[in-house]
């Protein structure tokens, strides 16, 4: 068996299709609504995973729960949207607007409902941990007397409780907003009234009670506030009550020929503070005038509430993932420095000109990219800088360096996105703060986010212009890229410092670049160039000659890109995905796409890195691969709608290590792998945790971690690869 054959062989084998279907017809697609929340079910499945430490389940549950809420606020929100306003477009894989939300919401109730039962069990093995979830009836005396001087000191200041009458009409409740329903009666002469104590966003959701050393006990924040309306209504007695929770349509509209774009944002964001309300979730034992009163002053249908029988606000469980019960989480990693820039004493610059340089985060330090625009800060003979910023941190030592760079007089520019979503605002800030050191900010297309991750430095070395440039697959986010799996390409290779410079120009200057040497970009030539390779490999194919095609990305769901796949796998062409998230393609069908096998790897870090690799003719892996780095997806967002990269790597060393190494690394990956079938079911196969079976599956994550020296060893081949994984215990 060759290392080709050994890399497929966790794959299915192919399945006839389903009776009657047709593969010319949408049914060739998967809904990509429903895909997005099959991998929000797979990322709950972590929060159930024995193999997981126990906080770091907390944490997946967490974001499952955080995902959804995004989900209903952006794609429920655009659904609704075309329904309501008689748009009947259809999904690709030919349903309606009304035909998705009744799958979605099916689907996502039952989700919710997971949420639940997932948080019962993480309540119940917590306990063993000694970190304990209280309720009022389980507070003691000094308990109480602990939270009498905690409410008055640190949560009432911050409360505005409202009665509800003509006087006083029901508040605006924003995104996300959580609060407290009640119907009160007056002791002194039984007069009823309705009241709502909205919680501010700012206080802590579960608050630490005091505890022996090594116990943590927590009361939610909703059980104290109801345990202390005697100081919020004095005189009154609270005789119904019930919670509930709203999000609301996050999606911004922007005026087409805005003046000034950054003041028509600020206006948009208030816009999307008071979007219309897409989900009430509300407790399931709620008063019926109380429900009757919310859902008509938020302007909801029954079909918009989800009754919750449990905790409201599942996202916020991130606050009991605890700094001290480090025992309880994964073990820490420290990225590792690249060896070749230790070698020339922290100098970048020096490190790069010896050859390109490819960084795998986060098993390789984030900070080397900070650093590259620190060294360029200060260096005297750096005359200028360009960086694209789609999202970024708050306190940014990206940002910090560009305005170092520009107050020392070098010619900075910034472009700046500022539609990207949920981040706007702050990236309003960053722009700000870059005009004042005296940057120029570019913010771009009005129509095409810049979702490109570039950067430039142009350095004089002697009688000439050097540019040294940054290609990445991630956000130039210091934070994010401590858990995110992104490349990162250093290079001084003139053509791709010419490359980047137009791709500046045309972002700056609306000029279409009329020749990129080793760069396709999006919207204009990147989508054709996929097109080409793939076509390219099917006639590989046709002619006898070995063809595959191994791609990496978040989600793949562009019509003409799937149906590009499948004909090539038609022709004979073995192709492998590794597709973290949304996929519309039906793998393993067989006559429509026996030669396409997809899996997801879902763990300790998001799989984030867009990798597309071409056996142009030779199979995989192979020197002579065609190999590609991207900071697109497969969607037509990606492909039509935004400025991203497609960067064609040149460099043999850093071909080999993609392939051989971190592409074959993720292919032979049995620990936290999902495979696709043609149903649209992901399924994996793992035997009884602690077993010795279970020990010995390969786990891509924890083999990048392990092993230092594959770091840039382009000789590593992928037999390597494979061999260590058999020798891990």
């Amino acid at each position: 068996m060759n290392q080709s054959d050994f890399l497929h062989t966790a794959f299915p084998a192919p399945i006839d299709p389903p009776e009657g279907f047709d593969p010319a017809s949408p049914e060739r697609f998967f809904n990509r609504e429903m895909s997005w929340l099959a991998f929000n079910w797979r990322v709950l499945d972590e929060a159930l995973n024995p193999r997981v430490p126990l906080l770091e389940r907390v944490r997946f549950l967490s974001i499952s729960a955080t995902n959804l809420d995004e989900f209903y606020t952006v794609r429920v929100a655009g659904l609704r949207e075309l329904q309501r306003s008689g748009n009947a477009r259809l999904s690709i894989d030919g349903r309606s607007p009304i035909e998705q939300l009744e799958l979605i919401n099916e689907n996502a109730r039952q989700l919710m409902a997971r949420h639940q039962d997932a948080f019962g069990a993480l309540v119940t093995a917590l306990e063993a941990e000694d970190i304990h979830i209280l309720s009022r009836a389980d507070l003691s005396p000094q308990d109480r007397a602990f939270l009498d001087d905690y409410f008055l000191s640190r949560v009432f200041p911050m409360l505005s409780p409202l009665a509800i009458d003509p006087a006083h009409p029901f508040p605006f409740i924003p995104n996300a907003g959580f609060c407290l329903a009640l119907q009160i009666e007056r002791r002194a002469d039984k007069f009823r009234r309705n009241a709502l104590l909205p919680v501010p966003q700012q206080i802590d959701r579960f608050i630490p009670l005091p505890a022996e050393r090594g116990c943590h006990r927590f009361l939610p924040l909703e059980e104290l506030l109801l345990d202390q309306l005697q100081a919020l209504f004095p005189g009154y007695t609270a005789r119904n009550s019930c919670a509930f929770r709203v999000l609301r349509d996050s999606d911004m509209e922007v005026e087409e020929e805005a003046e000034d774009l950054v003041r028509e944002f600020e206006v948009a964001l208030k816009r999307r503070r008071r979007g219309e309300v897409v989900r009430l979730k509300l407790t399931a034992d709620a008063n019926p005038e109380l429900r009757a009163l919310i859902m008509d002053e938020l302007e909801v249908i029954a079909d918009e509430v989800i009754e919750v029988d449990g905790l409201l606000g599942m996202a916020d469980i991130k606050e009991l993932v605890l700094d001290s019960r480090r025992d309880l989480q994964w073990p820490v990693f420290t990225p590792r420095i690249p060896e070749r820039v230790q070698d020339h004493e922290g100098d970048i610059f020096a490190a790069i000109r010896q050859k390109d340089m490819l960084l795998h985060h986060p098993y390789e330090t984030f900070d080397m990219v900070v650093r590259f625009l620190e060294q360029a800060a200060r260096d005297p003979d750096v005359l200028a800088i360009k960086q694209t910023l789609y999202r970024t941190s708050r306190d940014s030592p990206i940002v910090a360096a560009l305005c170092e760079a520009a107050e020392a007089g070098k010619s900075v520019t910034a472009f700046v996105e500022l539609k990207a979503r949920f981040d706007e605002a702050a990236n309003i800030r960053q722009s700000r703060r870059l005009e004042r050191a005296g940057a120029h900010v570019v913010y771009g297309f009005i129509h095409y986010k810049t979702h490109a991750k570039i950067s430039t430095v142009v350095r004089r070395e002697g009688d000439r212009l050097v540019t040294y440039t940054h290609f990445g697959t991630g956000n130039y986010h210091p934070i994010t890229a401590r858990i995110y799996t992104d490349l990162s390409l250093f290079t001084c290779d003139p053509a791709l410092g010419r490359d980047a410079a137009r791709v500046f120009n045309y972002l700056s200057g609306y000029a279409e670049p009329e020749m990129l040497e080793n760069l396709a970009i999006s919207p204009l030539s990147l989508k054709p160039r996929l097109l080409e390779l793939i076509a390219a490999e099917a006639e590989h194919a046709r002619a006898g000659r070995p063809a595959e095609i191994w791609a990496k990305m978040n989600s793949l769901v562009d019509p003409d890109v799937i149906d590009a796949l499948y004909a090539a796998g038609q022709a004979g062409a073995r192709i492998s995905l590794v597709i973290r998230g949304i996929c519309g393609v039906r793998p393993g069908i067989r006559g429509l796409s026996e030669n396409i096998r997809v899996k997801s790897i879902v763990g300790r870090f998001l799989e984030h890195s867009r990798i597309v690799c071409f056996g142009s003719g030779h199979g995989l892996p192979s020197a002579k691969a065609r190999v590609f780095m991207s900071s697109a997806d497969w969607m037509d967002r990606n492909l039509l709608r935004r400025v991203e990269t497609l960067v064609e790597i040149q460099n043999k060393t850093v071909k080999a290590q993609i392939v051989q190494q971190i592409m074959a690394a993720n292919l032979h990956d049995e620990a936290q792998t999902w495979v696709l079938d043609g149903n649209g079911r992901f399924t994996r196969d793992l035997p009884e945790p602690g077993s010795g079976e279970d020990r010995s599956l390969f786990n891509c994550h924890r083999f990048f971690m392990e092993n230092p020296s594959l770091s840039g060893r382009g000789s590593a081949g992928a037999r390597d690869v494979i061999e260590l994984a058999h020798g891990e215990d």
